[in-house]
């Protein structure tokens, strides 16, 4: 399972340990990244993503996930979170239908 964000794209960084002498060693800058189940209220159930806090925290003050995902562009979401859009649209356009 790859350590990037569903949603932000946040991955994996690169950087040097550099000692009190100098010394500089390679070393990897994880993301904080937590299994979240959030709840679809078009869908009427959760979706389980793999998300940054800071993802967390920006869909929260957006006001829950359809509210983040109708409002981001497909552009800036990966595929698990564009899926989830757009079942989350079909679910609106056929409770708006009916």
């Amino acid at each position: 399972m790859a350590r990037r964000c569903d949603f932000t794209g946040k991955g994996v960084q690169t950087g040097n340990n550099v000692s009190h002498a100098n010394n500089k060693t390679r070393r990897r800058y994880l993301p904080n990244l937590q299994e979240a189940s959030l709840l679809s209220d078009a869908l009427g159930h959760t979706i389980q993503f793999r998300l940054s806090t800071s993802a967390i925290r920006t869909i929260e003050k957006r006001g829950g996930i359809d509210a983040f995902l109708l409002s981001t562009p497909n552009n800036k979401l990966g595929k698990k979170a564009r899926q989830a859009k757009k079942s989350i649209q079909s679910a609106l356009a056929s409770k708006q239908a009916s």
